[in-house]
């Protein structure tokens, strides 16, 4: 059995570094969207979700979509990882990280991460900006997120699986990036929701 823990700090607070272009309203309906599209992937794909967050309005939202839910330690993201992880381990599980800003992500994808973890593969995505989008493995690693943050994870893992995608690589930190997302044909979802 598989978990997928996905951390999500706030709606409200989140997407900072796209308020050059979108005001703090945009920015959590925005971030609400994507993370839920990412969450309806992973639950569709038969992976159970537990969310990571300390904030009341996603528990809400995270429980009106069946996922169980984990407090934030509030030490950054790379500790929210590892509480998710520590978690998951209590089901019984092998955990799957996925991050909640992937508004191109697929069945497919999903699809291709479960047939790594069939295989008993650990398996990482980068993003386009050299992060780490996807990382789950049977055993615990020491997470380090931030810049470079996939080749750091990378050096972790024994002979993975990389995953290599559209859905996955394409995350939603910048301007650029929503615009990268925006002129995509996956991302036409996206029309109106802002």
């Amino acid at each position: 059995m598989t978990v997928a823990v996905v951390p999500v700090r706030s709606f409200r607070d989140g997407m900072h570094r796209l308020s050059p272009v979108l005001n703090r309203d945009q920015r959590a309906r925005l971030g609400q969207a994507v993370a839920e599209r990412v969450v309806t992937t992973v639950l569709e794909a038969d992976i159970p979700v537990l969310v990571v967050s300390s904030d009341a309005g996603v528990s809400r939202w995270a429980a009106s979509l069946g996922c169980s839910m984990v407090e934030d330690p509030g030490r950054g993201l790379s500790s929210a990882v590892t509480e998710g992880v520590v978690r998951s381990a209590e089901f019984g599980a092998r955990w799957l990280v996925i991050h909640a800003d992937l508004p191109l992500i697929h069945a497919d994808d999903m699809a291709t991460i479960n047939a790594g973890i069939e295989e008993g593969a650990e398996v990482i995505a980068p993003s386009v900006e050299g992060g780490t989008t996807v990382l789950s493995a049977s055993r615990s690693i020491e997470f380090s997120y931030g810049e470079g943050s996939f080749l750091r994870h990378l050096a972790l893992l024994h002979q993975p699986s990389i995953v290599v995608t559209d859905g996955l690589l394409q995350d939603v930190d910048t301007p650029d990036d929503l615009k990268a997302v925006t002129d995509h044909h996956r991302g036409r979802w996206l029309e109106g929701i802002y």
